[in-house]
């Protein structure tokens, strides 16, 4: 049965550049979809081994109203290819562009620090910018506080920036989220490092005239022992400020083991959480049970089997009956699997295994 146009082009755009461009040569119908401003709505475009955007798909780019940029780092030819796509999609869009995620895929070279990409997106940004999404979780090196900065000058429309990536370091501190902040008045979802928050910060997110903080991705690192901890009381002014307010907290391997308990506080709106540490977590356990029960939708952790993990698994499964998707990397009982499908109604997906599989474990899907 033959579809609308309208319907295909809504498909085609979100197939990823090549894919489009496979598309193209199927029908002279179907090349002349890929050709309509619909199909290009939503676009990846992947700079990986030298490759080029061939010439008549150039002219289209500014059509992009999401771009992700997935780009291998090991070759400096994919990342001047990645700022010339955003390039056209910026300075020839006339304000179409809405949304830009970046993602970096491969090893990233010895010692590289990522300057060229940050000037590089700075520059171009430079002539002007309808950006509404920002998303930087994808790229593996520090961002700068002058980066940031710039960013947020740069882009006052945005409601929704992440720069909570998987670097070594937080690069960003509270100054300079405060002056996010102050910029992007319609922000409404934050992905950021703990160590870059700070009272002040969360006194800027309860001023009355900020809209609804909507959401706040945490991603706590090494970092958190050089800065102050945010007390219980802080986080319960915060949430009754912003009522619909939900968090996902990432604890990573680097946090020392002594931090752990003082992140935890019990009035966080978590409803995702991801214990990443590597280390024995009863205690931190028996806090998200007690603690976060009537939220908590995503649990994953990372950890050391045992009978006491087990049992507190199981505990957990009583009391956090709201869990839609729960992930433990270590081997636990058969008990702990069934309680967890027996107490959560809402449970979708669960990596739980009573033997060890080969990297990477897959999930169970139940709905």
């Amino acid at each position: 049965m033959d579809l609308p146009e309208e319907i295909l082009a809504h498909i085609f755009s979100f197939l990823p550049l090549q894919d489009k461009c496979n598309a193209f040569t199927v029908c002279k119908a179907w090349s002349n979809i890929v050709t309509h401003p619909s199909s290009w709505k939503d676009t990846e475009v992947r700079c990986e081994s030298g490759t080029s955007v061939p010439d008549r798909y150039s002219a289209l780019l500014p059509l992009v109203r999401n771009l992700k940029l997935r780009m291998c780092l090991t070759d400096p030819a994919n990342r001047k290819t990645a700022l010339w796509v955003l390039r056209q999609a910026v300075a020839r869009g006339d304000g179409r562009l809405e949304g830009l995620s970046i993602c970096c895929v491969g090893n990233t070279p010895l010692f590289y620090a990522g300057q060229d990409l940050q000037q590089g997106l700075v520059d171009i940004l430079t002539n002007g910018s309808s950006l509404t999404v920002l998303d930087l979780r994808g790229v593996p090196f520090t961002l700068s506080d002058s980066f940031v900065r710039s960013i947020a000058m740069l882009c006052p429309a945005l409601l929704s920036l992440y720069i909570n990536n998987h670097s070594l370091v937080c690069g960003v501190n509270a100054e300079t989220l405060r002056q996010t902040l102050k910029c992007c008045q319609s922000l409404s979802v934050l992905g950021v490092f703990q160590a870059s928050l700070s009272q002040d910060v969360f006194k800027d997110l309860m001023l009355p005239e900020r809209p609804a903080l909507k959401k706040l991705e945490l991603r706590c690192e090494r970092s958190l022992k050089y800065t102050m901890p945010l007390c219980d009381q802080i986080w319960l002014e915060l949430k009754l400020r912003h009522p619909r307010l939900w968090v996902e907290l990432e604890l990573d391997h680097t946090l020392p083991e002594l931090h752990v308990p003082g992140v935890l506080q019990p009035s966080i709106p978590v409803r995702c959480l991801r214990l990443l540490t590597w280390t024995l977590l009863l205690d931190e356990v028996r806090i998200v049970r007690q603690s976060y029960a009537n939220k908590l939708e995503v649990l994953e952790l990372q950890t050391i089997p045992s009978p006491e993990l087990n049992s507190e698994l199981i505990a957990l499964a009583k009391q956090c009956v709201k869990l839609q998707e729960v992930h433990c990397y270590c081997v636990v009982s058969q008990e702990v699997i069934t309680a967890f499908i027996t107490n959560c109604p809402n449970l979708c997906r669960f990596t739980l295994k009573t033997h060890k599989e080969a990297h990477p474990w897959t999930s169970t899907k139940l709905k």
